[in-house]
């Protein structure tokens, strides 16, 4: 049991109700689409990050692609009714990262190798946003074939990255390289609630009512350091269930995990406790926290949280409006960009409706 288990706060059984709660909403975010954030926000990214052919560039991460942003991307442009770019972002990534045995993609294109797609293992978070964009899609514009490629998608995430293992049911980052005898290695933040509700509707199993359950108590025990931040990665052990940050990647609350609230909030799924220690951390890191917490010795970066970081935050504290967050132009590159547009849309699609 870790520090943050030891604490008061809902069990997985608890969570259930709250992750059938965030299906039906999900399922209704395409509606939302109507009140979409600032058009201009979209014609920003696009124009800075979006070629001609489709591909999307992250431009802080070496000029690749990957299955993240054209998931987005493609999330972006539906959501802003851009069918044009919906379709030179989806073909691209057809062309270039579609996996030829299932309908998943491979993670990650980078321009500058010889074999620019040499890794073919996919990233389940891009996978379920590109489900989601299909689906949005498929409805907006009347396209059934959308709505059929959204749903081979959900199918495979369910036969080849749902594993149950510890007692949980969990949903793995990548087909291969996450698991051993001893313990399974998840990504808090590839928990895309949003996607994870409308995706389930794809492809019906009860398995998604588990993966939603138990992955909501990942990061409500899966919490550490004098602020009881969830890490980017974390292990789950396969004879317990038991939680620490996994081995291989520094235990920070940083540009990964950083998509957690970001989620919970998008899908009005965040359990009290964790609610309560986001608050905390980012009432005493004020004006600017820092873009990541070491969570075993409580060091920090040497430079602030980006623009996109603060966009999270402002919408985990409910902002009453669109202009207090930061603008799409403000981010210094594609990844900060990004969870600015992704807050500005959450934020659209999670207030009550009136």
């Amino acid at each position: 049991m870790n520090n943050a288990t030891a604490q008061c706060g809902p069990t997985r059984r608890s969570l259930l109700g709250a992750a059938v709660a965030g299906v039906a909403l999900a399922a209704g975010g395409a509606g939302a689409a109507a009140a979409a954030p600032d058009r201009r926000e979209w014609d920003s990214f696009r124009a800075r990050f979006v070629l001609p052919d489709g591909r999307i560039v992250d431009t802080g991460n070496h000029g690749i692609s990957h299955t993240e942003g054209q998931g987005w991307g493609l999330l972006f442009a539906v959501t802003f009714d851009d069918e044009r770019s919906f379709d030179l972002i989806l073909d691209w990534t057809a062309k270039h990262l579609r996996r030829p045995h299932d309908a998943l993609h491979a993670w990650k294109f980078d321009p500058a190798a010889k074999d620019p797609v040499g890794d073919r293992n996919n990233a389940t978070d891009g996978d379920l946003f590109i489900a989601l964009a299909l689906a949005r899609a498929a409805r907006r514009w009347g396209r059934p074939d959308h709505h059929v490629g959204a749903a081979a998608i959900a199918q495979d995430i369910l036969r080849l990255l749902v594993r149950v293992s510890g007692g949980r049911t969990l949903l793995l980052p990548g087909v291969q390289g996450f698991e051993t005898k001893d313990a399974v290695v998840v990504n808090p933040s590839y928990y895309a609630f949003p996607a994870l509700g409308e995706v389930a509707l794809l492809a019906e199993s009860p398995l998604w009512a588990s993966v939603q359950r138990d992955g909501l108590a990942l990061i409500n025990e899966g919490r550490f350091g004098r602020w009881m931040l969830p890490p980017d990665w974390l292990r789950v052990a396969a004879k317990d269930g038991s939680l620490k940050p996994a081995g291989g990647w520094p235990p920070r609350f940083s540009y990964d995990a950083v998509r957690v609230p970001l989620y919970l909030a998008w899908a009005r799924m965040t359990p009290p406790p964790v609610a309560e220690a986001f608050t905390a951390y980012w009432s005493q890191h004020l004006p600017v926290p820092p873009a990541w917490i070491d969570l075993d010795d409580g060091s920090v970066s040497p430079y602030p949280a980006p623009p996109g970081m603060l966009a999270v935050r402002q919408l985990a504290a409910g902002a009453p409006a669109a202009a207090d967050f930061p603008t799409v132009m403000a981010a210094p590159d594609y990844y900060s960009a990004a969870l600015t547009l992704l807050a500005r849309i959450a934020w659209s699609e999670s207030r009550p409706a009136i």
